[in-house]
């Protein structure tokens, strides 16, 4: 209960982040020209500029601003569903998950609160690309996570651990051959336990021998 907490407090705190440079982007780069931003050296390769997109991430859906609500909405669901039910054995769940919400959360406010328009402002320089934020970051790297995980943490879980999982069986005696009928000892024939030889049976002679 106290990690599933945890969980909600960090996507509370990612969508936090996501909305407070949406309002910095709001009100500092609205109506203004594209600027530099974080240059390598003489490599302009990202530009902060305001785009307010109506659709899916690369604009597609535009419009369908009810399919927009709706859709997140049911990922929201799922991911907290996966958390609940898988996050104790696939403890990278908890990183991933948390990244799609929040970055899901992120932008479904700006499309209920803001006219159906989500805040973009990263433009990458070095290639035509989307202008997309930190809510499609954090999505990105989630689903990114995510698959990296299925593909290759999954299949080196050593066979030991799988079988920690697997269900204990009862422990059962096999009898490998049965004794022909007739041939069972009487009871009073029978050895005491931890006894692995059996004695001879005596005869006159060695009675005799004996004397």
């Amino acid at each position: 209960m106290l990690t599933f907490i945890i969980v909600l407090l960090a996507i509370a705190g990612l969508v936090g982040l996501d909305q407070a440079i949406k309002l910095w982007a709001i009100a500092n780069l609205q109506n203004q020209p594209a600027r530099p931003f974080l240059p390598l050296g003489s490599l302009d390769w990202m530009h902060l500029n305001y785009v307010e997109n109506r659709g899916a991430a690369f604009s597609i859906m535009s419009g369908n601003r009810g399919f927009l609500i709706v859709f997140p909405l049911v990922m929201l669901a799922v991911c907290l569903y996966l958390l609940h039910r898988y996050g104790k054995t696939h403890r990278w769940l908890y990183a991933a998950l948390p990244l799609i919400a929040a970055g899901g959360i992120g932008n479904l406010i700006d499309r209920i609160f803001r006219d159906g328009a989500v805040v973009d402002y990263l433009d990458v320089q070095l290639f035509r690309f989307a202008v997309f934020n930190f809510a499609d970051i954090c999505v990105t790297v989630g689903v990114a996570l995510t698959v990296i995980c299925v593909l290759f943490v999954e299949k080196e879980v050593p066979d030991a651990k799988k079988a920690k999982k697997a269900k204990r069986m009862p422990f059962a005696h096999t009898v490998t051959e049965l004794p022909e009928a007739g041939t069972l000892p009487e009871a009073g024939e029978l050895p005491e336990a931890g006894e692995r030889e059996i004695l001879p049976e005596l005869t006159e002679d060695s009675d005799d021998a004996g004397a």
